[in-house]
């Protein structure tokens, strides 16, 4: 499914292909459009004359400025990431101010199910990039996730001065203790690990030999790497609610320097974000954003009472 108003590689203006044709060593003979996401820019896998297969994104200023914004800050935070990372190379930015585009090696592949194999090759991935500490240099050039994440996890008291009707009686009953577990999520995230910041199943790729790649890094910061696993695992609730998200956290070691509180406090405070966003209305080009933030809080909450209150008790 395309979730954005996505344009395609021949929508793109001659200038900007002739530009990524020399990022990527050749004129284009194939372009093939990729669904999914949620930017109104193309996205499309290309082969060249000479058989480079590489990934292109492009994004213009209009209709949605802030999408070209995170086209510049990705480029300049690839530049920061070591090469043997499950993450594709990245070739080469063109910025003319009007358009952004970016070239990577094309990864063969599909996104996941995040279920059975590859969910475990996600979180693989994810102990992969936690057992690979950047360099410090590297790091300081990243914002702090707890900063990053400050704002946006005081939504539940932005909720309670703005009511949204898609709340349900758990949430409604409980907000003044969603609101006090939200309060303590952002130092939860401290740390000084790697984290993608944005990891759902349209953010991964399986490969042919079965690993999982991550893509799109323009929220990337530094802080706890099991953010990134919590994510992931909020998402397969979203495609399968009863996926035992539960067993996951327990049983892989990305979950290791996480403490039940912390998680409950990240999980309330994501929750109030998607909420809060999900009421507002959807932002230029983006016509299925907010259905997704619905969806997405649902899940939060759902596991959230899970763990708060075991079915016995409710």
């Amino acid at each position: 499914m395309n979730n954005g108003a996505r344009i395609k590689w021949l929508d793109l203006p001659v200038s900007v292909r002739s530009a990524v044709e020399s990022i990527a060593g050749g004129p284009v003979v194939e372009a093939r459009s990729q669904a999914g996401g949620y930017s109104p820019g193309s996205a499309d896998r290309i082969v060249t004359a000479n058989g480079r297969r590489a990934f292109v994104k492009a994004v213009s200023s209009s209709p949605n400025p802030e999408s070209q914004h995170l086209h510049r800050r990705e480029a300049r935070i690839m530049g920061v990431l070591p090469d043997d990372l499950p993450i594709p190379r990245f070739l080469g930015m063109h910025d003319d101010g009007e358009w952004t585009a970016l070239v990577f090696d094309d990864i063969a592949g599909r996104h996941p199910l995040l279920s059975g194999t590859d969910l475990a090759a996600v979180l693989t991935a994810l102990d992969q990039i936690s057992a690979r500490p950047l360099p410090a240099r590297n790091l300081a050039l990243l914002p702090l996730l707890a900063d990053e994440l400050r704002h946006d996890f005081g939504g539940w008291e932005r909720l309670r001065d703005e009511p949204h009707p898609g709340i349900g009686p758990w949430a409604a009953r409980n907000q003044g203790r969603l609101d006090s577990l939200s309060a303590a999520a952002a130092d939860a995230l401290m740390g000084h690990g790697l984290v993608h910041g944005d990891l759902r199943a349209d953010n991964l790729l399986i490969d042919r030999e079965g690993k999982a790649v991550l893509v799109d890094w323009p929220w990337a910061a530094r802080g706890a790497p099991w953010f990134d696993a919590l994510s992931v695992l909020i998402d397969a609730r979203v495609s399968d609610p009863s996926c035992n998200t539960e067993a996951a956290l327990h049983e892989h070691g990305v979950f290791a320097g996480s403490e039940p509180q912390q998680v409950n406090a990240v999980l309330a405070g994501l929750a109030g974000y998607f909420l809060d966003s999900a009421r507002r209305p959807p932002p230029p080009g983006l016509p299925t954003l907010r259905a997704f933030q619905q969806a997405e809080g649902d899940a939060c909450l759902a596991w959230l009472r899970e763990r708060l209150e075991p079915a016995p008790n409710r």
